[in-house]
């Protein structure tokens, strides 16, 4: 990822993104089925635009929604600002370090602890084990796990792999919250934490990108909004005229 310039508010840019995906022209039932049509080249594939043409900017300190029907789009776009994807085509440029709460708990060791995991999924993000160490104790408590901590994660439900994983990627006040459906994390009591610490953030600065199926959580948080559809830019602007428009359709 390249720096914005200096002179610019924006803190995420994205300049006209595409991208794009092969997939199987036909369904393949084994592994044994894909090598023999992969070796008699009888093996074809489709090009599939997941992202088509994207453009728009977010401001430093701006709470961004985007809305779409499932397979729109929405979570391809975050990954190519999050650098997880690179682009097919355009370029994406942020400024300041980002924390994707992205496909939550993927990575994660089902054989391993919570406190094994914590150390685990820290180091992946970036984390030291001195910070680690450091607030081991506040990631726990936040995610009230409790004494599940010490126990294989194979035995802890979707919930509390969520819940655990919220509370390590907000260990740290990032630059830049990239939240793809997290207010979906446990109980209703544990979603209104999840967004209260969200609007910590947003009180010290930081930018949000923000993703849910609910359109209420989108006008209650988001500044603007933009919805896509079938990889296309539908809409952008102010977040309550851009979830009338996507009310509409749904």
């Amino acid at each position: 990822m390249n720096e914005v310039n200096q002179i610019s508010d924006a803190v995420i840019q994205v300049k006209d993104v595409s991208m794009h995906f092969n997939v199987a022209a036909e369904k393949i039932n084994s592994v044994r089925e894909y090598l023999t049509k992969l070796t008699q080249k009888k093996l074809f594939f489709e090009d599939f635009v997941a992202v088509n043409h994207v453009s728009f900017e977010v401001n430093k300190g701006e709470v961004f929604g985007i809305v779409g029907t499932n397979g729109s789009g929405k979570s391809t776009l975050l990954k190519m600002i999050a650098g997880v994807l690179t682009p097919t085509t355009g370029e994406v440029i942020t400024r300041g370090s980002i924390a994707p709460l992205i496909e939550l708990g993927a990575g994660f060791d089902p054989e391993l602890t919570g406190r094994e995991n914590i150390y685990l999924n820290g180091a992946v993000l970036g984390y030291s084990k001195e910070f680690l160490d450091e607030q081991f104790d506040h990631i726990v408590e936040f995610s009230e796990i409790g004494d599940f901590i010490n126990i294989p994660l194979k035995n802890y439900s979707s919930g509390m792999v969520s819940r655990i994983a919220f509370s390590i990627a907000t260990a740290v006040k990032p630059d830049i919250l990239i939240a793809d459906e997290i207010l979906s994390v446990g109980d209703f009591l544990f979603q209104e934490k999840c967004l209260n610490r969200i609007h910590s953030m947003m009180s010290e600065g930081t930018t949000v990108l923000f993703v849910s199926h609910s359109i209420e959580q989108v006008r209650q948080i988001c500044d603007r909004a933009m919805w896509i559809e079938k990889g296309n830019l539908k809409l952008i602007g102010e977040v309550n005229t851009v979830c009338d428009a996507y009310s509409e359709l749904r």
